[in-house]
């Protein structure tokens, strides 16, 4: 398997920065990875809060345990704000995959074709 194609893989598959990091790009790689697990982060405590909130009103009875009506309370934005910086870091989420599984692909594609061993670090 040629290593573009192996970088691309992992950055799409297990984690962006992760076919950096095969390339020997630690840099670029802990960068992508570090963003990858900010954002991520972020969107899993607001699922966590939002669940602890909705248990609560289940518990107190405010919310009936009723499927649709549990969907319906999820389905809610958030009173207290939080949904912007969700949205923020979604998209950053998304564009860091994006850019992780293409620039570890550029990057191997070079090496594949016999380009510099060592190109500079990121």
């Amino acid at each position: 398997m040629r290593l573009s194609l192996k970088a691309a893989l992992l950055s799409a598959f297990v984690l962006p920065g992760s076919g950096h990091f095969l390339l020997r790009k630690y840099v670029g790689g802990a960068l992508l990875a570090g963003t990858t697990v900010l954002c991520l982060w972020v969107l899993l405590s607001h699922v966590l809060e939002k669940a602890g909130e909705i248990s609560l009103k289940i518990q107190s009875g405010e919310i009936p345990l009723d499927m649709t009506r549990i969907v319906e309370e999820i389905s809610n934005p958030a009173v207290g704000g939080g949904t912007q910086l969700t949205d923020i870091a979604t998209y950053v989420l998304v564009i860091c995959w994006l850019v992780g599984i293409a620039d570890s692909y550029r990057i191997g594609r070079l090496r594949d074709k016999g380009g510099p061993a060592r190109d500079k670090q990121r």
